[in-house]
């Protein structure tokens, strides 16, 4: 078997085996059998979160599942979905996500068990739309947990790291389609940005801002706003007259449309349209997550290392993220807002300005993406997540052998088998 890579090419997998069951019985015989195994997503890791050195197993092969329940506004779908064909399966449905990520090539279940998010002061993270999770545990059994059934059990069981098994289908939470209008606009200073900050961040349905550290600004701030009513304004910015790349520099082509042309959710809420490769994978990633009272202080800190982040940036996203209660969510239980790295694909050069940065934020007790780059010890992740321990319990309740587990989940969570 040719080991298999990650998107970006940083990480080869260590596995001995790479599977695809074409069905839930096939992958049931496959996990009973296992002495270790990982369940792979569409490879948008950059650390070795979804390694192992037993059976990697893809579950894009099992069959296409899309059940519509226009009554409670659910859809049931299989963990292998991306959320772009997910949103070609809602299309004329008259149902829509409430959220969505910047990629729209990623999938369900592997940024679901993340906790990866988009942008919106009342928007939750993408975990917070699942109400039910279908898995099977490492005795092959299929097993279900219902968000009003299983109470606290069911919020540390969304974000789960991979660590309670593999997941085969998820049921979530639709609202009323709806379209987007995205304007762009420039010029917006870190004085302006910290100084209306609440106003910013307020003023449409998702807003991020854009820098590559290399001036005293925001490259970019885009606005996506809910069509109808007034269109959002920036006083502090400069409208935007063509489309924007979020990387400076970069053709706006393969980004979804902008200028405050109206379009449908799908088409609008991500950054990249779905038939593009937004890039060839030449980047490294990181993102750090900080209550948003701090949200001031943390951009003061990285607006004073720009001479550190300059050269290894591509791009920083700041975006923000309602508080939810799933134990293993970086926003679990505070308003949040996330600073995203795009880095140079120069991991020597990378490592050094990554511990810095947590080092700047290490007062703002910053929670790591689970599945970008970071230099956070368990040690500290346990401090700043206060039902890690719980999760350890449940972890180890579920499955006792740690058939599921790899080092970095181990690490977190106690030795495997233990």
């Amino acid at each position: 078997m040719t080991a298999p890579v990650n998107w970006a090419g940083n990480v080869t997998f260590t596995a001995r085996e790479l599977i695809r069951p074409t069905s839930v019985a096939d992958l049931q015989t496959a996990v009973s059998r296992a002495t270790r195994i990982r369940a792979l997503g569409s490879g948008h890791s950059f650390n070795r979160i979804a390694d192992t050195d037993g059976t990697l197993v893809s579950t894009a092969g099992l069959p296409p599942l899309a059940e519509t329940d226009s009554a409670a506004r659910t859809v049931r779908v299989n963990g292998g979905m991306t959320y772009a064909e997910l949103a070609d399966r809602l299309a004329g449905t008259g149902l829509a996500l409430a959220n969505m990520a910047s990629l729209p090539h990623i999938s369900i279940a592997g940024s679901v068990a993340t906790g990866t998010h988009g942008s919106g002061d009342g928007q939750g993270s993408l975990a917070t739309q699942v109400r039910t999770v279908e898995l099977v545990g490492p005795d092959g059994e299929l097993r279900t947990l219902h968000r009003d059934k299983d109470g606290d059990a069911f919020a540390g069981s969304v974000v789960s790291l991979g660590a309670l098994g593999v997941v085969t289908a998820l049921t979530l939470d639709l609202v009323p389609a709806y379209e987007i209008s995205q304007y762009g606009f420039t010029g917006l200073s870190v004085d302006d940005a910290t100084a209306h900050f609440d106003e910013i961040f307020g003023s449409a349905y998702s807003v991020s801002l854009f820098t590559d550290w290399r001036g005293p600004g925001f490259n970019s701030a885009i606005l996506k706003h809910r069509t109808g009513g007034t269109p959002p304004a920036l006083p502090w910015g400069t409208p935007a007259t063509e489309r924007l790349h979020p990387i400076p520099g970069l053709v706006a082509d393969n980004c979804t449309e902008q200028l405050g042309v109206p379009g449908p959710w799908h088409e609008r809420l991500p950054h990249f349209r779905p038939g593009f490769v937004p890039s060839n994978g030449d980047e490294l990633q990181s993102e750090w997550l900080v209550a948003r009272a701090d949200a001031v202080a943390a951009l003061r800190a990285l607006d004073g290392m720009r001479a550190e982040l300059a050269p290894v940036v591509q791009v920083c996203e700041v975006r923000t993220i309602a508080a939810d209660r799933l134990w293993l969510s970086p926003a679990y239980g505070r308003d949040t807002v996330a600073l995203h790295f795009t880095w140079v694909p120069d991991a020597a050069a990378v490592g050094p300005v990554i511990a810095q940065v947590e080092g700047r934020l290490a007062d703002l007790a910053p929670r790591p993406h689970w599945g970008k780059l970071y230099a956070t010890g368990p040690a500290a992740l346990r401090a700043r997540y206060p039902r890690l321990g719980d999760f350890a319990l449940l972890a180890r309740a579920a499955d006792p052998a740690g058939k599921f587990r790899n080092p970095l989940v181990s690490a977190l969570i106690g030795a495997e088998g233990k």
